[in-house]
């Protein structure tokens, strides 16, 4: 007997179907709770399809975000053998039916089917470290996108109380001209206050400035107040949201700051870290977005296997005499390991860092090859390269 248990997961609960093997389904489907109550009532279940099949069976069940983590734990505390499979896979078994039925029933029957007809690895679960950082990278990169809409609301407010105030600092979002802008939000502030004030009250803000550079800004602050549009009092609620914002940024920074010297610690701990931070163009948070994503490179036995990891491997469509000659990327793994690679190009590409990339895309762009496929191509050579330093434990050696 090959016995096997399909788990069609869901949200809090899990539907369970039980083959003894292949077409043999041992009693009736039924559901549990991700709670220790349910978890253990499964893993009675689990004992005895044991007991029957005279082998300990394996468990499949699909990759669903964050809703597997508590089985996936269970299992691993109980040592028990399973399969993670990709959604994309189970989608395109389920395809198979001619029938259109959707239920719990029926995938976690589909999914127990799909054991007996694939050859599927054992899943490799990442270490805690792998982990840890990954939950750091991605948290960073979430927090990044929400600090990029708040400086675009930000701006807005901004527009409709003081849009002359943009040409003032060189860094808009920087601590002295935030905090300038939250003790002098409009234009009628600002023209209330002498110009020695305002230079004596920016300095106290911490700058380390010279008293003739706080001087020359609070005559910049002047003038802008002079030539702003809106001279009569703004509605107060705009003044409101425009002090919230302002808030917020320095939160988002504060925020921000900290996860990047826990980024920085904890990949500093990997090898695979140190040399991928060798590549000219890749910076302290692509690579650790890169270690985070890829993992262990032992569980990729040939650099192909990385690159469809990746989701950067060319589509292939052909019938009969037809052959497909424009073929996009599959974009079937790893999204943020593909969006990492694909900026490291860039940056690599960007003031003539990398002289290696560069050469790769310049015979790629003489071959006839538009901007974004010849980008592509060097994301695929690069994840070629990282993969034979990483087997070989070598740094980049560029160009010279």
């Amino acid at each position: 007997m090959d016995p096997v248990i399909s788990l069609d997961i869901a949200k809090g609960e899990s539907q369970v179907q039980a083959f003894l093997e292949r077409k043999k389904t041992y009693k009736q489907s039924f559901k549990f709770k991700h709670d220790r109550q349910g978890l253990h009532a499964f893993y009675r279940f689990y004992q005895k399809v044991e007991q029957v099949a005279g082998q300990p069976p394996a468990i499949i069940f699909e990759s669903t975000g964050h809703y597997h983590e508590p089985v996936l734990q269970f299992l691993e505390e109980h040592g028990i053998t399973y399969y993670l499979i990709n959604p994309v896979i189970s989608y395109e078994a389920r395809k198979t039916s001619l029938r259109k039925v959707k239920t719990d029933k029926i995938d976690a029957f589909h999914l127990g089917e799909l054991y007996y007809k694939e050859d599927l690895e054992v899943f490799q679960k990442k270490t805690e470290q792998f982990l840890n950082l990954r939950q750091l990278t991605r948290q960073h990169s979430a927090l990044t996108d929400s600090y990029v809409e708040i400086k675009l609301q930000f701006q807005a407010a901004l527009d409709q109380i003081f849009p002359e105030y943009h040409g003032v600092f060189s860094d808009l979002y920087g601590s002295l001209s935030l905090k300038t802008l939250r003790q002098y939000p409009t234009s009628l502030d600002i023209q209330n206050a002498s110009q020695e004030a305002l230079a004596m009250e920016m300095r106290q803000f911490g700058a380390r400035r010279s008293h003739a550079w706080f001087l020359h800004k609070a005559s910049q602050l002047k003038d802008a107040a002079e030539r702003n549009p809106f001279q009569t009092p703004v509605c107060q609620g705009q003044l409101i949201s425009l002090q919230l914002y302002i808030q917020m940024l320095f939160q988002y920074q504060k925020h921000l700051s900290k996860l990047k010297e826990e980024i920085d610690a904890l990949a500093k701990t990997f090898k695979e870290y140190e040399l991928i931070h060798s590549i000219p163009g890749i910076g302290s948070k692509i690579a650790a977005t890169i270690t985070s994503e890829m993992g262990n490179s032992n569980q990729f036995n040939h650099p192909k296997k990385l690159v469809a990891f990746a989701g950067i491997d060319p589509s292939v469509f052909e019938s009969g005499k037809f052959q497909a000659t424009i073929n996009r990327i599959t974009k079937r793994g790893s999204s943020r390991l593909r969006q990492a690679l694909y900026t490291a190009v860039q940056c690599g590409l960007a003031k003539n860092r990398n002289k290696r990339l560069i050469a790769f895309y310049n015979r790629k762009r003489n071959e006839g090859k538009p901007h974004k496929v010849a980008v592509i191509a060097c994301a695929n050579k690069l994840v070629h390269w990282i993969y034979a330093m990483l087997k070989r434990q070598e740094v980049f050696v560029d160009q010279t």
